[in-house]
């Protein structure tokens, strides 16, 4: 496990922007995975992969790139790494860019899914609060406090493992 470990902190020196993309892709699958087996009861012969390729492409060209861009003007919005900056960025993160990123997250979804606008629209006024909102607060602030800017993305992606398995479940609920 260490050597996987320092394996991961090369890579994420050398290529910082591809590792957090690839991590934030592999982590959307494991997701979906997550929800198909666990929540869905799917089973492995009625396991989707074209949906599970298809949430990780989205980690790929979406998550990835998007937290990950998010982190970094974030970091030139609230300046410092004390216990008040990281509570300003938790609130700025969850209050303006969270529903931001959530509602484009499952457009994208509706979209890829073969949704019309009409019926994206509707399933997202349709989309009920989530069942663990108290999870990120603490989560971001331990992150913005205490993890180097290269490594945000995947401390969150991990965390979020749970979070993109009910994601992935309501986005792809018909």
């Amino acid at each position: 496990m260490a050597g996987l470990w320092k394996s991961y902190q090369t890579m994420m020196s050398k290529y910082p922007w591809t590792v957090q993309i690839m991590t934030a892709g592999s982590l959307v699958g494991v997701g979906d995975v997550i929800s198909q087996q666990l929540i869905e009861r799917r089973g492995l012969r009625r396991h989707s992969v074209r949906r599970t390729a298809r949430m990780m492409s989205i980690g790929f060209f979406f998550v990835g790139p998007v937290i990950g861009s998010w982190y970094k003007v974030l970091d030139r919005i609230v300046v410092g790494g004390g216990k008040s900056a990281a509570m300003k960025k938790m609130l700025v993160d969850q209050l303006c860019f969270a529903p931001c990123f959530l509602g484009a997250f499952l457009s994208i979804c509706g979209a890829l899914n073969g949704l019309s606008v009409e019926e994206n629209v509707a399933k997202l006024k349709g989309v009920s609060p989530p069942p663990f909102p108290t999870l990120w607060p603490p989560v971001q602030i331990a992150n913005f406090y205490f993890v180097p800017l290269n490594h945000r993305l995947a401390v969150v992606q991990l965390v979020a493992v749970v979070w993109n398995s009910y994601l992935t479940w309501k986005a792809n609920k018909m």
